[in-house]
């Protein structure tokens, strides 16, 4: 079912056996667990460790943060590096609880597919159809896994008729099931003309493949039970006639999916898909910047950072910047211009991610993703090349929805608090806002689970206890115009003023009517519910 293989590359080798994705679903699909067989079948780890195991097996490689280990949820976006047979995967897991969505928004700027994780039981979820309008918007080519087929699961044709219909996409099986629930024996790969057979003894093995020659070689009815059988070749021979054999090019145009199925936690399935991302995957894609895009295959070295995450490392306070690069070769210990600050930067200790193991990255190429350690000059949307002043476009910041009060529990610490609060708003979890009247910070996030991810990082990473209260604000708009009309509308209306931690004119309001009045009364300042991450 395929009618075209990825055509030989213009880009230098190097470049063009990169593949950098997402991984996106809604909260327990299996993401996590399809990263850690991701890794195992790299060859990065010896052992997945299962989400809901005991003891170390719960060790999930790709969470790191102490609320994630205990609640067994992704809450923050981690990257990983590795290879798999001749390719470079870079991997980005990213949160799936609707309540950490900015992270993902930003993190899908910084890839150049995404593999769409969904429950064969469930179909498609609320925050699976969410981020899929994220990728929709980037024209990010998407490729499905249906997870759980080992459990009771919806019908094949069902399952593809939702992705069909309430995505607007084309889907294309790139595998078959065999049976589902108890009776699931594995799948039949239409790409190839194989039998993949599942082993449920042994969760860590590959999948047992056995090549055959079309659905009536007679070899199949030594593996497949009549029934199962008789079905198959059903569903299959429908599934030819009804659905789009797999268009390359209509894939990397975001309009097509192939859809793959198997079962994560059984290892089946997957390097299928991991086969499936190295052929049909897109290579490193140009990068949107102001005032031109900027291409894989130039010379020179271009990245941006779409991620701050601080405190990975608990015994120092460490900050580390992720940066995607654009373009070029890196090389350890390069000269970068910092393009915000127009300083030079020596980039000497980069590192390459596998969770929250690093090690020191000697090179990169476009595509990758490295770390660089730093105490607070990166912040996200920050542009690093070798000179030239390119902006890295597109890196949305949200008007948070859910606005709160913070009080430390310790009135000295008001100074600790100060700085935690910014750390946090520079490393994007969180928006932070000084009212220009009264003392203190208002927090403003996405979803309220974030505030109890604040409130018990402060408290590990700082030694701090905190409690958020109800403020009065229910939300926040950026203000932009004329310096004139700013600053007319600024000094009238100073109770909603507030500044961001850049230094930005926020104004915090009660209703609706707020918002409503001042279009009305200042038509010259533009209130606005997003801003792009760069200065």
């Amino acid at each position: 079912m395929t009618d075209s293989i990825a055509s030989p590359s213009d880009l230098p080798p190097e470049i063009a056996r990169r593949r950098t994705f997402a991984i996106i679903s809604h909260p327990d699909a299996g993401k996590t667990t399809l990263t850690e067989k991701f890794l195992l079948f790299g060859g990065a780890i010896q052992m997945a460790g299962q989400v809901r195991a005991k003891g170390e097996a719960r060790r999930t490689r790709s969470d790191f943060m102490q609320m994630e280990k205990d609640r067994g949820i992704s809450v923050s976006a981690s990257a990983m590096s590795f290879d798999f047979g001749a390719y470079r995967f870079n991997l980005v897991d990213t949160p799936g609880h609707s309540d950490f969505s900015e992270d993902t928004y930003r993190t899908l700027t910084a890839v150049d597919a995404a593999v769409m994780v969904i429950d064969g039981a469930k179909g498609i979820e609320s925050q699976t159809q969410k981020l899929f309008e994220v990728c929709r918007m980037r024209d990010l080519p998407i490729l499905t896994f249906c997870n759980k087929m080992d459990r009771e699961s919806r019908e094949t044709f069902d399952i593809i008729d939702e992705i069909q219909q309430n995505l607007a996409i084309d889907v294309c099986p790139a595998s078959w099931p065999i049976g589902s629930g108890r009776d699931f024996l594995g799948c039949y790969d239409l790409l190839r003309d194989r039998l993949e057979l599942m082993d449920r003894a042994d969760r860590n093995k590959v999948a047992e493949s056995i090549e055959i020659n079309g659905l009536d070689d007679p070899l199949l009815e030594k593996h497949v039970p009549a029934d199962l059988l008789e079905t198959l070749r059903d569903e299959v021979e429908m599934a030819r006639e009804l659905l789009p054999s797999l268009d390359h090019q209509a894939m990397l145009d975001g309009t097509m999916t192939p859809i793959w199925f198997g079962s994560a936690i059984n290892s089946f399935g997957v390097k299928e898909l991991m086969e499936g991302i190295a052929s049909y995957g897109p290579e490193p894609q140009p990068q949107s910047a102001s005032p031109r895009a900027v291409a894989p295959d130039e010379p020179k070295v271009a990245g941006f950072v779409f991620k701050v995450q601080a405190n990975m490392d608990p015994k120092h306070r460490d900050r580390v910047a992720f940066v995607r690069l654009a373009s070029g070769h890196f090389k350890r210990g390069m000269k970068l211009t910092h393009v915000r600050t127009k300083k030079p930067m020596a980039i000497s200790n980069p590192v390459l991610f596998l969770a929250s193991d690093r090690e020191l990255a000697e090179e990169a190429w476009a595509g990758d993703i490295i770390g660089i350690p730093n105490h607070g000059q990166l912040r996200i949307g920050d542009t690093l090349t070798e000179g030239e002043a390119i902006r890295a476009t597109g890196i949305p910041s949200f008007a948070p929805e859910l606005l709160q009060g913070v009080r430390s529990g310790d009135p000295m610490k008001s100074k600790h608090l100060e700085k935690a609060l910014m750390q946090f708003a520079e490393e994007g979890a969180a928006k932070v806002f000084k009212p220009a009247f009264g003392s203190g910070f208002i927090v403003g996030v996405v979803g309220a689970l974030q505030f109890e991810v604040l409130a018990s990082r402060i408290e590990l990473e700082y030694g701090l206890p905190v409690r958020f209260e109800q403020s009065q604000f229910t939300s926040a708009r950026w203000a932009t115009g004329e310096k004139a009309a700013v600053e007319k509308f600024e000094a009238a209306n100073k109770q909603h003023i507030a500044h961001d931690h850049d230094g930005d004119i926020v104004y915090l309001t009660r209703l609706q009517w707020d918002i409503d009045r001042i279009s009305r009364d200042y038509p010259d300042v533009t209130l606005s519910a997003t801003k792009e991450m760069m200065v």
